[in-house]
């Protein structure tokens, strides 16, 4: 077993179950995908550490536990449409390809949008089509089975959930530092939904999402 096969498992027994991820499609998918592939040459050695780490345009790959608590909430099956917002280098994607999921993902920087092709090529990880695009701006109508957004929303944007089809979930990271509510949202029928919060944690935001009015005196 090899350095890098090694820090996986570990990363897998350390840092993924012990944050309560025990869905088995979850752990394979993330022990099949090479993530040192989508790590920046100057932090490979950081891989399968406990940290976010720093990709180009200011933005950070996110921590392998905060990755499988989004993919087994979502529950993604087989041969689903699923939108991911912030691409980053690709790796929640090629997670999500490796559990069969169809997967679109915006990406607003090309920079990024770049790189995260060419890391889903270099892992040979099929399924997943990268777009340059803001999801800020998000319009379709009942199109997706799984949402997840990779960045929060200061306030909450029912844009997202009125894209997700019957018995659709969107995972989002809802609030205003030092505590932000990690939700999960399934659509039940045509205006009905349901809010589930799963956990508290902190997320750097989406760009060009709505902000909360400035507090005056």
């Amino acid at each position: 077993m090899d350095n890098l096969e090694a820090g996986r498992d570990q990363m897998i027994a350390q840092q993924v179950r012990t944050w309560e991820v025990l869905d088995r499609r979850v752990l394979d998918a993330m022990q099949r995908v090479p993530r040192e592939l989508f790590v920046p040459a100057a932090w490979r050695s950081l891989a399968y550490a406990d940290c976010e780490l720093p990709l180009p345009c200011g933005k950070h790959m996110l921590t392998p536990m905060l990755v499988g608590r989004m993919l087994q909430a979502l529950e993604v099956e087989a041969g689903e449409q699923v939108l991911e917002v912030g691409t980053g280098s690709g790796y929640l994607s090629a997670c999500l390809a490796t559990m069969g999921a169809r997967v679109s993902t915006l990406e607003l920087h090309e920079e990024l949008a770049k790189l995260a092709r060419g890391n889903l090529l270099a892992a040979g990880i099929d399924g997943v089509e990268v777009l340059s695009a803001d999801g800020a701006t998000l319009a379709a109508e009942s199109a997706y089975a799984a949402i997840v957004l990779t960045g929060s929303l200061p306030v909450y944007d029912a844009r997202f959930e009125r894209a997700l089809k019957p018995g659709g979930r969107l995972f989002a990271v809802v609030g205003l530092a030092p505590v932000m509510e990690a939700r999960l949202v399934r659509r039940l029928g045509a205006g009905e939904f349901r809010s589930v919060s799963l956990f508290e944690t902190t997320l750097e935001a989406l760009e060009n999402v709505p902000v909360p009015p400035a507090f005056r005196f």
